[in-house]
């Protein structure tokens, strides 16, 4: 069973940090590029950042790029990626979903696999 698993969201002022994990397990973590995908109230899906788990290579929407670091590992069978966000801004308040998919995505359409998701809320 395919299985990913979010953790590390919450409330923080603006100007803080969060580090958000995702714990992938039930599907071959090298063969994917997992990545994290946001949802404000009212807004549509946005493609926050991606990794290709096997080449370490990296995307980031322009929303994010020099605040947020995606880095992931595999330890033991444990499968894991995190995506430690900086320099927070209200702006940054959504749902923050982990997602799988066979390619580093730009947008949240290529993905196969959710997490259940996780709140972010930056207050000013």
């Amino acid at each position: 069973e395919v299985q990913l698993v979010e953790s590390g969201g919450g409330l923080v002022q603006a100007g803080g940090s969060l580090r958000l994990s995702c714990a992938a397990s039930g599907f071959t973590f090298a063969e994917y590029a997992i990545g994290w995908v946001r949802q404000a109230p009212g807004e549509e899906r946005e493609a926050v950042s991606c990794i290709g788990t096997s080449d370490g290579i990296t995307y980031y929407a322009d929303s994010v790029k020099d605040r947020f670091t995606l880095s992931s590992s595999s330890d033991n069978g444990k499968n894991t990626v995190h995506l430690q966000m900086d320099s927070l801004n209200p702006e940054d308040t959504a749902v923050y979903y982990c997602a799988a998919g066979p390619f580093i995505a730009t947008t949240p359409r290529p993905y196969d696999y959710w997490g259940q998701g996780t709140q972010v809320t930056v207050s000013s």
